[in-house]
């Protein structure tokens, strides 16, 4: 009896372990994508204006100040729970108005503060971001961020 490995062996082995690992591959992306459309996405909630508001956001490179769920630059607030920061869950509409008007009154001017820019939105599009704010609000973030404030 020959001791080690052959090379055959050892070409089986690779090619063997190769495909079963892009297998496994295969099925965990299948399985987080199936997820993430099945389960983890509020699919209800997802309207045109939550669509129009993911725009406004692009547009207007809001993420290049904010983070949304952790994601984005840290200068200025995270903004995943802004909407229950805002009082959103029990009440919507003064929720809504306060958010327009901090929006609509910045900048502040406050001396030595870091300032938000004026963006001239329309009503449609203010209300389509705070459509979109209080969409992801409503996304399982696991606890994100750890501290109510943002």
């Amino acid at each position: 009896m020959t001791e080690g490995l052959t090379k055959a062996a050892a070409r089986n082995i690779f090619y063997g372990g190769s495909l079963f690992f892009f297998l496994l591959f295969t099925a965990l992306t299948a399985h987080s994508h199936w997820y993430m459309v099945n389960d983890s996405t509020d699919k209800e909630g997802l309207t045109d204006s939550v669509e129009l508001g993911k725009h406004v956001w692009e547009e207007n490179m809001c993420i290049n100040c904010h983070s949304i769920m952790g994601e984005g630059a840290y200068f200025a607030p995270e903004l995943g729970n802004v909407w229950e920061r805002y009082g959103g869950h029990d009440n919507p509409e003064g929720a809504r108005m306060a958010l327009t008007a901090w929006m609509r009154a910045q900048p502040t001017g406050a001396e030595g503060r870091r300032q938000m820019p004026y963006f001239d939105l329309s009503d449609e599009e203010m209300n389509a971001l705070i459509d979109f704010l209080k969409w992801t609000d409503s996304i399982d973030d696991q606890d994100w961020p750890p501290h109510p404030a943002g």
